[in-house]
C-alpha cells in the first residue's frame, strides 16, 4: 500500500508543477554481488545460481548478478561482508538458517537486524535420508538400529551447530539415540558422503539429494514437517514429494522449516528494496522458477515488507530456544 500511496504522491506533484518530470525508480549501475554465505551445492548456492541463470536468461536486469560464495565462519563471512557494505545497494545476499545459528553458536557481532530485509522467497523443507542400499524401510527401523549401534551410527550434517546438527540433537532427545554428527561444508557434499556410505544418514534439503534419490542412490524416509510434501510428480519408481510420510507420523515429533530469503546491505533506501522486490516478482512468475520450486518440494511462501521482518524476529527467538536447548549457545 505504501508504494502506490508513494507513487501517487509523486504523480500529483509532478502534475502541480507542470514542467517537473516524475523521477524515475533506482536501479543497479554496476554489477551486483550476490553473497552466498554456504558451500557450492547445497540448497542455498543451488538456489542463487538458479536466480542468477533467470535473471540473465529472461534479462531481467541491466547489470550482471554475480554469485561469490562466502562461507567462512559458518557463514559468518558473507554476513560480516554485507554487513560492512552500508549503503551499498549492489550487495545482496541469501539466507538459511545460519543468520540466526552462525552469531548465536560464535558469538560474531552480527544480526540480521543489521541488514535489510527484502523478501523471503521460499521454505525449504528437511528430510531424513539413508542410502539406498541399507535396508531400512521406515524411521523407526533406522531409530532402531542407532540405538543398538551405541553411537557409533554417523550423522552426516552441513557445518557444526547449525540446522542440520540442531535437527539431530532433537531426534537424539526425542528418541535416546546417540549419533556421531559429521559436518561438512555444504548440502552437497554431505549428499555424496551418503551415497559414498561414509556416513549413514542426513538431513539434507530435498534440492540437495534430489538427483541422488531420482538415481537410485538414496532413500528418504520421513520429511520434518507437520504435513507431508505437497508436489505429486514421480521422482522414482513411481514415489513422489508428497509419498514421504511426515517424521511426526513416524514417532519423531519434530518439525523445522528453514528460511531461503535476501537482505541488502544496511541503509539500503525505500527505492533501492523495492527494485529487488519486483524482481524477486519477477522471477517467481518464470517457468524456471516455478520448476525449481518443484524439484525442490519448496514451501512457496512469499512475504515482503513488516511481514517478512516479523517473522524473521520470530525465527530468531526460537532460533535462541533450540539452540540452548541443545546447548550450542556461546559462551559468554
Amino acid at each position: 500500500m505504501k508504494r502506490f500511496v508513494r507513487g501517487a504522491f509523486a504523480a500529483g506533484v509532478a502534475l502541480a508543477a507542470g514542467s517537473i518530470p516524475a523521477l524515475a525508480g533506482w536501479e543497479p549501475v554496476r554489477p551486483v554481488e550476490f553473497i552466498v554465505p554456504a558451500g557450492t551445492g547445497g540448497g542455498a548456492d543451488q538456489m542463487a545460481r538458479t536466480i542468477q541463470g533467470i535473471v540473465t536468461k529472461h534479462n531481467l536486469m541491466k547489470q550482471p548478478l554475480v554469485v561469490i560464495n562466502k562461507s567462512g565462519g559458518a557463514g559468518g563471512e558473507g554476513f560480516l561482508d554485507v554487513k560492512g557494505s552500508a549503503g551499498n545497494p549492489h550487495k545482496i545476499i541469501i539466507t538459511l538458517s545460519n543468520l540466526f545459528t552462525t552469531p548465536l553458536a560464535t558469538g560474531i557481532p552480527f544480526s540480521w537486524k543489521d541488514l535489510t530485509p527484502v523478501a523471503m522467497l521460499a521454505l525449504d523443507e528437511f528430510v531424513l535420508w539413508v542410502n539406498a542400499d541399507k535396508s531400512y524401510a521406515t524411521a523407526k527401523d533406522y531409530i532402531d538400529a542407532v540405538k543398538q549401534a551405541g553411537g557409533t551410527l554417523k550423522m552426516g550434517g552441513t557445518g557444526s551447530k547449525q540446522e542440520d546438527q540442531i535437527i539431530t540433537v532433537a531426534m537424539e532427545k526425542a528418541t535416546g539415540a546417540k549419533f556421531t554428527y559429521i559436518p561438512y561444508k555444504g548440502g552437497g557434499e554431505v549428499a555424496v558422503q551418503l551415497v559414498g556410505n561414509h556416513v549413514d544418514s542426513t538431513v539434507n534439503n530435498p534440492i540437495e539429494a534430489v538427483a541422488q534419490w531420482r538415481g537410485g542412490k538414496v532413500r528418504p524416509l520421513c520429511v520434518f514437517d507437520a504435513k507431508p510434501m505437497g508436489y505429486d510428480e514421480p521422482i522414482t519408481d513411481g514415489r513422489a514429494w508428497k509419498d514421504i510420510p511426515t517424521c511426526k507420523s513416524q514417532g519423531l515429533d519434530i518439525e523445522y522449516l528453514m528460511l531461503r530469503g535476501i537482505f541488502m546491505s544496511p541503509r539500503a533506501t525505500k527505492d533501492q528494496v523495492e527494485y529487488y522486490v519486483e524482481l524477486f516478482k519477477k522471477v517467481r512468475e518464470t517457468p524456471d522458477w516455478q520448476d525449481f520450486m518443484k524439484t525442490g518440494a519448496f514451501n512457496t511462501t512469499f512475504m515482503t515488507g513488516a511481514d517478512y521482518a516479523k517473522w524473521v524476529e520470530t525465527e530468531e527467538k526460537r532460533h535462541e530456544t533450540l539452540m540452548k536447548e541443545a546447548g550450542f549457545l556461546a559462551s559468554n
